[in-house]
């Protein structure tokens, strides 16, 4: 299991409906997106950290570990613009708005990916995936996403086990050896990955798969009062940004 989906099982708020972190975690990526990004979207990523390792209770350590790496394409979509190519000084040189530009969109994807964060650590997608199907996604649809789901996870502990037993056996002792053992490590998992699809398939035809699969879902309703709250709190996000804009030079 991934370190964050691990994180969505043990979370504070698993036993809430989706819809209600759905409306928080994504309503702050929309605004972070639409308001501006100063000071809009810097209050929006100061409060998507204080919910999360606040009320939602994820440790810090596993929100950097997760973080990180949408932080390194933000921090690295954001350097592009500080250069320009072409023009009077040359082929390449540095944008006269190069660095304002640059802070925006990162201020901006860095707030959006915490909103994504905050939704994805508290809601395992066993619990999201077939309430998709009352959303009115095709069954089948879910069907795939519920077995690529399954499947990724077969995988990954399978190469976990390939690489401790090369490691065991000495397979990363030299460079040669290392790419070898990549190599050996691919060939497996390929292998596999087609040899559990297959027994898939027959596992379902045995049990009369008839083109749905049907899973327990946790009972869970809509908690009103934390809709409420969460419209609440970005309404105020939205209203201080305005007031802050007017009152900011």
């Amino acid at each position: 299991m991934l370190p964050i989906d691990a994180a969505a099982h043990s979370s504070r708020w698993r036993r809430r409906h989706p819809v209600d972190k759905a409306v928080l975690g994504l309503g702050l990526t929309v605004l972070a997106i639409s308001l501006p990004p100063w000071p809009g979207a810097a209050l929006v990523l100061l409060t998507a950290l204080t919910v999360l390792l606040g009320p939602a209770g994820v440790p810090g350590r596993r929100l950097w570990r997760a973080y990180r790496v949408p932080l390194g394409f933000c921090v690295s979509g954001a350097a592009t613009l500080l250069v320009q190519v072409g023009g009077g000084q040359g082929f390449v040189s540095l944008a006269a708005d190069g660095p304002l530009r640059a802070g925006e969109l990162l201020l901006r994807t860095s707030a959006a990916s915490l909103g994504v964060l905050l939704f994805a650590f508290t809601t395992p997608m066993s619990d999201l995936l077939p309430r998709l199907v009352r959303a009115g996604v095709p069954a089948p649809v879910v069907d795939v996403a519920l077995v690529t789901y399954r499947m990724s996870f077969l995988l990954l502990d399978s190469m976990r086990r390939v690489r401790d037993a090369q490691a065991a056996r000495l397979g990363h002792t030299t460079r040669a050896a290392t790419w070898r053992s990549l190599a050996g490590l691919g060939a497996t998992a390929f292998v596999r990955s087609f040899d559990r699809a297959t027994r898939l398939h027959a596992g379902l035809a045995g049990r009369g798969y008839d083109g749905t699969l049907r899973v327990l879902v946790p009972e869970a309703k809509v908690s009103v009062r934390f809709t409420a709250a969460s419209c609440a709190l970005l309404a105020a996000l939205a209203a201080l940004t305005l007031v802050l804009e007017r009152a900011l030079p």
